[in-house]
This record gives structure tokens, C-alpha cells and sequence, in this order.
């Protein structure tokens, strides 16, 4: 799964000021990844609200995505829940034809064992016609995929290839890189970690900054998967701050705020979401005006 090698960005969804899918601005947003050296997008993960999307909207969602992309990056769906049975009937009813892989986040709030997440991605597994990404986000879904558990998957089912971590625990990454077979890609989902689990091993990152500074970021990521470890972290350094704005008051709505700053679309987010605090919109405004500039 090469094409999944490097920076792959979660797409967020714009909305107008009606509280509509503004499908101009996403088009803007979709174009600035691929003009600026991102290597595939992911559709209606965590980032773009996917759980206040109606299911007319995520057919919108797609198709705005694909028609502006037109070929040119590798596209991967956010298909994932709770509801194991439900999961799988969106995946056979669902045209994945114009999609690479399938990223499916660990189910939440149900809180399973460690035998409930591999009955649930097994289940998956034996009816997905793509390959699947693993989504590890204990801090939404309220249980950890431990290294034990995705180990086990990636050895016993050929078309689950990868995991996105975010765990925010690089002793745990570390793990998931040495227990899984050497072709099975190890992603990281933390912007913070991305650049210490390339170098233990990871093969990229699925970022939310990337999206508001894909030239950079994408950099950063190419230069830590060439060993250019110096070169690199002068870029993370540089990224790193707005990382921290950007997730201050939770996700998209900082990252809205910078896309906005860049010109792209606006910064409304759905409820139970609310825009980011002028304080923090400062900051980040502040952030994006001066970053070209250093």
C-alpha cells in the first residue's frame, strides 16, 4: 500500500453561513492539498463532522471530493461506528470504486474488550472489498486498541494493511511498529508525533494541520521518511505551535479558523460544536499572517 506512504490529510467540511454544505469551499480546500504536495486526502473521518452529516450530505461530500481531485491523489473513506452490522452494510452499499482504502475507527462509547474490537474489525474484514485502515482514538472512543489486538488483526486478515494511532503514546506506537508484519503501516494521527514515529518506524502521518499547511507538513513527512532528520524538525518547529492552537478547543474548529485565514472557506463548525473563542481565532489568525514570512 505505497500510495498511503506520507501525508494524507483529514478533509474537514465546510459549512455556509445557512448551517449548508458549502461545496465551493470545499473544492478550494481539496485543490489546495493537491497543489501543494499532500499524497492522499480521507473523506468524512472525525474532522469533517461525519456524525452531523445526513447521508444525502456524505453522498455530497463525496462527490464534491472526488470530481475536484479528478484522479490525481489516492482518496480514502471514513467508514466506522458502533453498530458493527451497520458498518458493514455501508460498505456493501456504498460505491468504494474511486476509493484506495477504507478507514474505520474503533467503535465508541460501547466500550469493548479487547475480543469485542477483534470480533468487530474481523467482521469487517470478512466483507470489506478494500483494504482497511485501523483507527486507534482512545481519547473519542473511550477504549484502546492495544498492540496485542491490531498485531492479531494485521496477521490474520490481509486486507486490514494499516493503522491510524492516535493515542498520543509513542511507547505504544513503538509497539504496534515491532509486533505487526513489516509491510503493515504503522500511521500516526497525533501532528505532535508525527515526525518521532516516522523515525521509529511509521510509515506517514493522516494530519489536521497538513491541511492548513500542506507544503510544509507534507515536507516535514518526506524528509523524516529520508532519514533528513535535522531538516525535518526545523519544519516541525516550526508547524508545532500552531498544532497546539489548533486543538486547543477542540477539533475542526481550529483548523477551520486557519483555512479560513487562508482564504479558503469559512470557520462554522455544527453543533454540538461551537466556533473557536476570539481569543484563540487571534492567535491563530496571527499564526497564519506571520508564518510565510519566517
Amino acid at each position: 500500500m505505497k500510495e498511503l506512504i506520507g501525508t494524507g490529510v483529514a478533509l474537514i467540511t465546510p459549512f455556509t453561513d445557512e448551517n449548508k454544505v458549502d461545496v465551493a469551499g470545499l473544492r478550494k480546500v481539496v485543490r489546495f492539498q493537491v497543489d501543494n504536495g499532500i499524497d492522499y486526502l480521507v473523506l468524512l473521518g472525525t474532522t469533517a463532522e461525519s456524525v452531523t452529516l445526513t447521508k444525502e450530505e456524505k453522498q455530497l461530500v463525496i462527490d464534491t471530493v472526488v470530481g475536484e481531485n479528478n484522479g490525481q491523489l489516492p482518496l480514502v473513506l471514513g467508514i466506522g461506528g458502533n453498530n458493527t452490522q451497520a458498518v458493514i452494510d455501508e460498505m456493501k452499499t456504498r460505491n468504494l470504486d474511486p476509493f484506495t482504502a477504507i478507514l474505520s475507527v474503533s467503535p465508541m462509547y460501547n466500550k469493548p474488550t479487547q475480543a469485542g474490537i477483534y470480533a468487530h474489525f474481523s467482521a469487517i474484514a470478512k466483507t470489506c472489498p478494500k483494504p482497511i485502515i485501523l483507527y486507534n482514538v482512545p481519547g473519542r472512543t473511550a477504549s484502546n486498541m492495544l498492540p496485542e489486538t491490531v498485531a492479531r488483526l494485521a496477521r490474520e486478515y490481509d486486507n486490514i494493511v494499516a493503522i491510524k494511532e492516535a493515542a498520543g503514546d509513542m511507547v505504544q506506537a513503538m509497539r504496534m511498529i515491532s509486533q505487526t508484519p513489516e509491510d503493515f503501516l504503522v500511521i500516526s494521527g497525533d501532528d505532535m508525533l508525527t515526525l518521532p514515529t516516522i523515525l521509529a518506524g511509521g510509515a506517514g502521518v493522516i494530519s489536521v494541520i497538513g491541511e492548513g499547511f500542506p507544503s510544509e507538513f507534507s515536507e516535514m513527512v518526506r524528509l523524516g521518511l529520508s532519514g533528513k532528520v535535522t531538516e525535518a524538525y526545523q519544519l516541525h518547529y516550526r508547524v508545532a505551535p500552531c498544532i497546539d492552537h489548533i486543538f486547543a478547543e477542540g477539533n475542526p474548529a481550529g483548523i477551520k479558523v486557519v483555512l479560513e485565514a487562508r482564504g479558503l472557506c469559512g470557520c462554522a463548525v455544527r453543533l454540538p460544536l461551537v466556533s473557536a473563542s476570539d481569543s484563540l481565532r487571534e492567535r491563530i489568525v496571527e499564526f497564519v499572517a506571520r508564518f510565510p514570512k519566517e
